[in-house]
């Protein structure tokens, strides 16, 4: 169990659906109270044991907008202890034909807006001795074909968060979670069929894709006393990794070679 969260005020932004939507659940559960954003209203907010997230809109790509959504936060709940970077992603687009307004979007929603919320946070959290947690993504380590702008914000986000715990410590911790192939409401758009999905979470050492509670549970780690000595780090949850393409050309070669 995660101790010491409760009465905790959290901001996690893109907390309506997805990874943000299962975090937002997790820390409702351990006790605290919970703001996030999106651009749009959505249909319901999520609620556990009577107690709901609040949601306020706002487009934190825009450094205005993500100091207010800070300032309504602490206004209404009078103090801020954690911020959780989640808002993010982006869709499939070459390389060689993305539009620089395609490109720009993508590096404001993945870089320059978790940078807005932790800049706009920092007064508060340095008060409450809080922290910060952003959700990176493996696409920032390694190759991201088809993405690339997305992971080379990412990988500029964990670059961030260590620059951000040496400058913001001791007073604020400042964390990154790396996330691993992960089960969504749209599983089907990232990684394709039934069985292709089935395929990928087989190559896997723990043999599935994640889900978003594992990721909800690496924050609330993250977020508790049991992190206190735990700042600038990166924290891979991916289920050990996505196996190296060259040990499945070997292994088939091998079963080729057998079988002559």
């Amino acid at each position: 169990m995660v101790d010491g969260l409760e009465g905790k005020v959290a901001l996690v932004t893109g907390g309506t659906r997805g990874i943000g939507a299962a975090i937002v659940q997790r820390l409702l559960q351990l006790g605290c109270e919970v703001m996030t954003c999106g651009r749009k209203q959505p249909d319901h907010m999520e609620e556990v044991g009577g107690r709901r997230a609040t949601f306020h809109a706002a487009d934190i790509r825009d450094a205005a907008q993500a100091r207010e959504l800070v300032e309504s936060t602490v206004a209404l709940r009078g103090r801020l202890d954690l911020v959780v970077n989640n808002a993010g992603g982006s869709p499939q687009a070459e390389a060689a034909t993305a539009s620089p307004r395609f490109s720009e979007a993508i590096l404001a929603l993945n870089l320059l807006a978790p940078l807005h919320v932790a800049q706009a946070a920092y007064p508060h959290l340095r008060e409450a001795k809080g922290s910060v947690v952003n959700i990176a993504s493996v696409s920032g380590r390694r190759p991201s074909p088809g993405t690339a702008i997305y992971g080379a914000a990412k990988a500029g986000l964990l670059s961030l968060t260590k620059s951000l715990a040496q400058e913001w410590g001791p007073e604020v911790r400042v964390n990154a979670i790396v996330v691993g192939l992960i089960e969504t409401e749209n599983s089907e758009l990232t990684y394709g069929s039934h069985r292709a999905q089935e395929r990928i979470a087989g190559s896997l050492p723990l043999e599935r894709l994640g889900r978003g509670a594992d990721i909800a549970n690496a924050v609330a780690f993250l977020a508790s006393p049991m992190a206190a000595y735990i700042s600038g780090a990166e924290l891979a949850v991916d289920g050990g990794g996505e196996r190296p393409l060259f040990l499945e050309i070997v292994a088939e070669e091998a079963a080729l070679a057998g079988a002559i």
